[in-house]
């Protein structure tokens, strides 16, 4: 086994995941890094030839847009196992088959991850050997902490990756120098100038045959206590004295320790929805109740809003609202940071009581900041302008960050352990009175911006 070649195993290879984002990622990546040299084995339940499978690999990289003189080697070499990936015999056969250092991505559902991992604390495993998780890290808070305890028993903490691709989007590492390399923002980034921040997601995309995993998820699961707690703890976060991934992991789980549901009330301060038959794009989607696999009787929600509070002296006062949800009128991805009005306007100077706000989109990685200045006409009276920049796109896209990471043992873009569980706290108290319907499942047409009696959530 080389020491300097990488070997990537997808566990879960057949799935859509691999051919859909892990694959184009795993492309970009080559690309962008010609000179490393990594082999790839595909391991899933679907029988498939190696020639199938190759063939499947050279789709999912042209759609991503590799280089095929570059990633040529990878595909020729690539190799598929059918194979149980929980199956000790099995997995052992596949660790025999790397010529490099093995990296195993779990593109699994989370009971088959932990039942992967139980299988592998029984085995010798080779040396710098590294694990990929994807979200959901657990299903509660003790399941969470019972893996994390598991892992630690068989590798260390810099060993495991915990996947959250929103760590790799250009917007959301652009924050970073947005944040901590301009005074103007750093000086006002506080409870001081700071009224209201608000992180969505909201998607027009209905369930698009994913209810195996989403009925048993929902919005706050599959988005809020992932991928935008992730974000809401590099928007909240301090200062990390280096980039290194401690210094950077540190700042965001101190951030995340301290955040909470506002007033400790998920009763009053959550709410959810899903949606009924509507229209979009000119489309006619059926109610999620009516989708394929999916149990009505669970109330999975499609769209989930929480107000958090971020308990410290930076936020202190400062209501964060996280909402997510599908089938709905726009694709809204965006941070948006709203901003307490200037104490006291001279006499005699007029103009718009809307306060200004700067709004970051996650897609397309754009920012808008708004600014009071003296308008046409009467140079007393106030007029909004709008300042705009772009941000500069990444070389790859998310999981092309996300493998790089994984294939050169930097886990600055994974999700640390205590991270992990600190997201489940957060929104347990959230699922549990949803459980005990303290909550009200509201309704929502397909194609609007949700239920009507909705307005802004209470702070």
């Amino acid at each position: 086994m080389s020491s300097k070649r990488r070997t990537l195993v997808i566990l879960g290879a057949s799935g859509d995941l691999t051919a859909r984002l892990l694959l184009p990622g795993l492309g970009q990546f080559l690309t962008d890094r010609p000179h490393m040299d990594i082999e790839l084995i595909g391991v899933g339940s679907e029988p498939m030839t190696s020639a199938e499978w190759r063939k499947r690999v050279t789709s999912s990289f042209k759609a991503g847009g590799a280089d095929p003189a570059v990633v040529s080697s990878v595909i020729e070499a690539s190799k598929y196992f059918d194979a149980d990936a929980t199956s000790a015999d099995d997995l052992a056969r596949i660790l025999a088959a790397c010529d490099g250092t093995p990296a195993l991505y779990f593109a699994l559902p989370p009971a088959v991850t932990e039942r992967v991992c139980a299988t592998l604390s029984t085995m010798k495993l080779p040396a710098g050997i590294v694990l990929a998780l994807e979200k959901p890290f657990g299903t509660d808070l003790k399941s969470a902490q019972a893996l994390n305890r598991l892992l630690a028993k068989f590798v260390s903490e810099k060993q495991i990756h915990r996947v959250d691709h929103f760590l790799g989007k250009s917007t959301v590492l652009n924050l970073l120098g947005l944040r901590f390399a301009n005074r103007l923002f750093e000086h006002s980034w506080n409870a001081s100038n700071i009224d209201r921040v608000e992180i969505s997601y909201d998607e027009q995309l209905g369930l698009e045959n994913r209810a195996g995993y989403y009925d048993n998820a929902g919005a706050l699961i599959d988005m809020i206590q992932s991928h935008l707690l992730q974000v809401l703890a590099v928007v909240a976060m301090e200062p990390p004295s280096t980039l290194d991934s401690d210094d950077l992991r540190g700042s965001m789980a101190q951030a995340l320790r301290a955040t909470r549901v506002w007033d400790g009330k998920p009763a009053a301060f959550t709410r959810r929805a899903r949606y009924t038959a509507g229209t979009i794009g000119g489309e006619h989607l059926d109610a999620y109740a009516k989708q394929p696999g999916v149990d009505p009787s669970r109330k999975t929600e499609t769209l989930a809003e929480i107000t958090l509070a971020v308990d410290n002296w930076r936020w202190a006062g400062v209501p964060f609202v996280l909402r997510s949800g599908k089938a709905l009128a726009d694709n809204r991805k965006d941070i948006v940071i709203t901003f307490k009005q200037v104490p006291h306007l001279p006499t005699g100077l007029t103009g718009t009581d809307a306060p200004a706000q700067l709004r970051i989109s996650l897609d397309p990685h754009v920012m808008h900041l708004d600014l009071n200045i003296n308008g046409e006409g009467d140079p007393f009276s106030l007029d909004k302008v709008t300042l705009s920049a772009t941000f500069a796109d990444s070389a790859m896209g998310a999981y092309g960050e996300v493998l790089e990471g994984i294939l050169t043992a930097d886990p600055t873009l994974s999700v640390r352990g205590d991270v992990a569980e600190e997201c489940w706290r957060i929104v347990g108290p959230v699922i549990t009175a949803w459980r005990k319907d303290q909550v009200p499942l509201d309704t929502y047409p397909a194609g609007s911006s949700g239920p009507r009696s909705w307005k802004r959530l209470p702070s």
